[in-house]
């Protein structure tokens, strides 16, 4: 008893120099040495001119983790170990973490399947264009049971454009199911964005689709990044694009004031982080470099004549109030109105951005909190509307002390 007590001492004993070394420090240890070597150090081992001592790489500290990276094509990827990147289908892409990664780009295209963070959707043929038809699709498998949202960053879009009479995408769509409803969009919207509401739980899978049909030359690149329920990444429910910073810019799907269509059955929220210390925002139409008379702000009406600003809607229904396609700022004024208007406005449409019917392009501020715009639009463009591009808005955050 005496002996097995002493040898299982021994052991313990043992086991916790051995823990007490590999958490405070590497074991300096011989060849041939054995368990004395650690207990007793260096007074066990024989001089150094007949043995040579060296360090045992127990660990190797490696500086990788769930780390982003850039790739020499500009696609973002993962930085880590260079044979998980090969095990996990990526692709390698150079160096990372100062040469102990790897930066490691995952594709996924039609029938694949995305289990890799900041994976890229793209097309057939990718980086070339794709004239095929059919039905392309990618299933989304979270990486976590804690994943709440998608966000897909759209740094290649170009498919199909809507017809030109309603503005319906009846040839090609961009379709996500298994998620918050989203609004089916195409044409060209490279460097906007989306978040998808992914639900709770490991199970609930998010389908991204791309139905085409007819000949266009298409190209997409879609990265998708999953974002953990408490992350400070997490856009505020209900936000089909968020966007952080005191100044910005926010634009609708297929814009563009020249070639551009404003895109039929939208209904969206597009909101703003409110920074610190920042109690209002201000919003003016985009510039206009391509035409004399500018199509930043084109929603409602005939956008190839003279449009004025139509306000108001709801139960206020009059000639100049927005009804069918609109664009909602909570509570919103001109801000070089003087002296400002008592009452405030929440629905802007027609061909010039401002709080009030007219001719004459403002200013807008609005101090409701969170900054939120929703954006509206049905089904019939013509014959009333004609020619829309939509919206783009440059936007600033006002400093709490500035009283308005």
């Amino acid at each position: 008893m005496f002996k097995q007590n002493l040898s299982e001492n021994i052991v313990f004993g043992f086991g916790l120099l051995l823990v007490f070394n590999l958490s405070f420090g590497a074991c300096k240890v011989s060849e041939g040495s054995s368990w004395k070597d650690m207990i007793f150090g260096s007074k066990w081992l024989p001089s150094a001119s007949k043995r040579e001592a060296r360090f045992l790489p127990i660990f190797s500290v490696v500086p990788v983790g769930a780390g982003t990276c850039t790739a020499p094509s500009g696609e973002q990827g993962n930085c880590i170990p260079s044979k998980d990147c090969l095990l996990r289908a990526g692709i390698p892409a150079g160096p990372c973490a100062g040469g102990y990664g790897l930066c490691c780009v995952f594709l996924q295209t039609c029938g694949g399947i995305i289990r890799e963070n900041s994976t890229y959707f793209v097309n057939p043929n990718h980086p070339d264009v794709y004239d095929g038809t059919g039905s392309c699709q990618v299933t989304v498998q979270k990486i976590h049971p804690d994943v709440c949202q998608l966000r897909l960053d759209f740094d290649m879009f170009s498919i199909a454009p809507p017809e030109s009479q309603n503005h319906v995408c009846n040839q090609d769509q961009l379709l996500v199911s298994g998620g918050s409803p989203i609004p089916t969009i195409c044409g060209s919207s490279a460097g906007d964005h989306m978040y998808i509401d992914a639900g709770l739980g490991q199970s609930n899978a998010i389908v991204l689709s791309v139905i085409t049909s007819g000949t266009f030359s298409r190209i997409w690149r879609i990265r998708v990044t999953q974002i953990h329920c408490g992350s400070l990444s997490r856009a505020d429910h209900g936000c089909l694009q968020y966007y952080t910073g005191i100044s910005g810019r926010v634009r609708s799907f297929n814009y563009n004031t020249v070639t551009g269509r404003q895109l039929s059955n939208q209904d969206y929220s597009i909101c703003i982080r409110a920074e610190r210390n920042f109690c209002s925002i201000q919003y003016n139409a985009c510039p206009d470099v391509e035409n004399n008379r500018s199509r930043s702000f084109t929603i409602s009406g005939n956008s190839n004549n003279p449009t004025g600003s139509m306000v108001g809607g709801g139960s206020q229904v009059t000639q100049n109030t927005c009804i069918n396609d609109w664009l909602l700022i909570g509570c919103m004024r001109s801000v070089d109105r003087i002296p400002p208007l008592a009452a405030c406005e929440d629905r802007v449409c027609g061909g010039t951005f401002s709080a009030e019917v007219g001719t004459i392009q403002r200013t807008v501020q609005s101090s409701v909190r969170p900054f939120r715009l929703y954006f509206h639009t049905d089904g019939v463009e013509a014959p009333t509307d004609v020619d829309n591009r939509g919206f783009c808005l440059d936007f600033v955050q006002q400093p709490c002390t500035n009283g308005f």
